[in-house]
């Protein structure tokens, strides 16, 4: 994966969505349905090497969040 700017990982964390993903639409130039893979695949690298530094669980994460 390229590399994002560290604000992406910022807004995942925090369960900034939208941020996050207008953010990866913004620096790599993509769709939204791209954006969201990138997100999908940033998200499933945080989950395993930054498990601690979620507050919600995988369940709870992006609940209510529409795209």
């Amino acid at each position: 994966m390229e590399q994002l700017p560290e604000s992406v990982d910022r807004d995942i964390l925090e369960e900034r969505i939208s941020f996050a993903l207008k953010t990866i639409r913004e620096t790599q130039g993509c769709t939204l349905h791209q954006a969201l893979d990138v997100f999908a695949q940033r998200y499933e690298e945080l989950r395993r090497d930054r498990p601690d530094d979620f507050h919600l669980s995988r369940e709870a994460y992006g609940r209510g969040f529409y795209s």
